[in-house]
């Protein structure tokens, strides 16, 4: 997960904080030599990081800070603010056009990821209602209209295409396409190259004077660290974008691009790429994203994937069974597959308060081994084991296990957490009012202590 190793080493300088209690000035210039050095290893632009270091200690050196009862958290939650503010203070949506269609024109060297973001960017607005059309403006990369195609169909959105054509031409009849078909939104994916030349400049400027899109946005791997500020400051100069869509952010960066990009070009990022499906766009909130970086988590972005990807009308089915004190392996199997399509395990508990940067990456493997382990397990019981665990006997434990791969104790396990949830429901059903404690992603408060079967925390 990006920001990993610089959330860890902030984590470590704050820790040395707290345990010193009474901060004088000198502890608190020695954890900022230290927070610029964390910066900069986690690819942050220097020139950003002195700055970002100069603003927090100005701030953290006043008598407010040092003659608090807590001085550490008042620093932290000045890193916090100025994390915050280095990144934008607040999500900048994109801007639509006042008389359809908006025109956004995707760019980005070769390799960013643009057409894909593409699709991911239409599938993001047909979830708000909108009717967006993919325009193949790259004509030069091999099976690049191609793969536009499919992740297009994947996206539920149609795709404007004139073949190996000229790019300009194609732009300029895909708004006119977008007009007379209704399509309310136009995303035009262009070429890219290996390295920013004066013909890819020259082309996207052409088509900019043509089709003078509302939105304009650069896509940058987060992979490649320093030189995402530099290839964003050249695309700014050239055509001026609006945006910035940063992608792999999941991946194993350390995460500076994120950091710097908007400080050196003063230019919002719009969205991130959280994931390989056509689902992991989400938009970019600076404030999260500190929270993330601090080890405090993302509730409300937690929330937020927990309304998207839930069932309601599953999760009022098993509110029903947990006030009816009916849960069993049926019902334990459809909670898990609804958690997974939350996304990998790791970035869903990074986004959880407090479990933010204990969860190693090693610990949200075995956890999601555990619960392909579990899952096997069930699907070998049959229908009616499912719905009735007292069924299952020495005999039908071993079938099960043999059939499933695992062991009889990891069969016994199983049940054994099932019979613990089956008496916290009986617990919590009994309380005055029978109210239910809920957490925001539907049902899932109904686990025990321990959690999900099969997780590490």
């Amino acid at each position: 997960m990006a920001f990993e190793g610089l959330s860890d080493k902030l984590s470590a300088v704050f820790k040395k904080m707290r345990n010193k209690g009474k901060l004088k000035e000198a502890d608190i210039k020695e954890a900022m030599r230290e927070v610029r050095l964390a910066l900069l290893e986690a690819d942050v632009n220097y020139k950003v990081a002195k700055e970002f270091v100069a603003k927090v200690t100005e701030k953290a050196v006043g008598n407010e800070v040092l003659e608090s009862l807590t001085p550490a958290q008042m620093v932290i939650k000045i890193v916090n603010e100025e994390l915050t503010a280095l990144m934008g203070e607040s999500n900048v949506r994109v801007n639509f056009a006042s008389r359809p269609p908006t025109v956004i024109m995707m760019c980005g060297l070769q390799g960013s990821g643009k057409t894909t973001h593409s699709a991911k960017l239409a599938l993001h607005f047909k979830n708000q209602g909108k009717r967006p059309l993919l325009a193949a403006c790259d004509v030069y990369r091999p099976a690049a209209i191609e793969q536009l195609q499919i992740v297009g169909a994947k996206a539920g959105a149609p795709v404007f295409e004139m073949g190996q054509g000229n790019p300009v031409e194609i732009a300029r009849k895909a708004v006119a396409h977008a007009k007379d078909h209704g399509n309310d939104v136009v995303i035009l994916d262009t070429a890219g190259r290996l390295h920013i030349d004066e013909t890819l400049m020259g082309e996207l400027q052409s088509i900019k004077e043509e089709v003078a899109p509302q939105e304009i946005l650069l896509v940058i791997d987060a992979m490649v660290g320093q030189d995402a500020v530099n290839v964003a400051s050249k695309f700014n100069e050239a055509l001026g974008i609006d945006g910035v869509i940063l992608t792999k952010l999941d991946g194993d960066t350390r995460g500076g691009a994120a950091l710097s990009v908007r400080a050196v070009t003063g230019k919002p990022i719009k969205f991130a790429g959280m994931g390989e499906k056509l689902e992991d766009l989400e938009p970019f909130y600076p404030d999260r994203m500190a929270s993330r970086i601090l080890g405090m988590g993302d509730v409300l972005t937690l929330i937020e994937k927990a309304q998207q990807d839930f069932d309601s009308k599953q999760a009022m089915e098993m509110a029903q069974k947990m006030k009816e004190n009916s849960f069993d392996f049926n019902d334990m199997l459809a909670q898990m597959r609804q958690l997974k399509k939350m996304g990998p395990l790791s970035s869903v508990m990074n986004m959880i308060p407090g479990v933010s940067g204990k969860l190693k990456e090693e610990d949200a493997e075995k956890g999601e081994r555990e619960m392909r382990r579990v899952e096997a397990i069930i699907l070998s019981m049959t229908p009616a084991e499912r719905a009735k665990p007292a069924l299952i006997n020495p005999a039908r434990k071993r079938r099960i296990a043999a059939g499933s791969g695992a062991e009889v104790s990891d069969v016994n396990r199983l049940l054994k957490q099932n019979e613990q949830i089956q008496k916290l429901f009986r617990s919590v059903s009994g309380k005055k009012g029978g109210k239910h404690r809920r957490l925001p992603f539907g049902g899932m408060g109904g686990m025990p202590p321990g959690g999900m079967p099969g997780m590490p925390f």
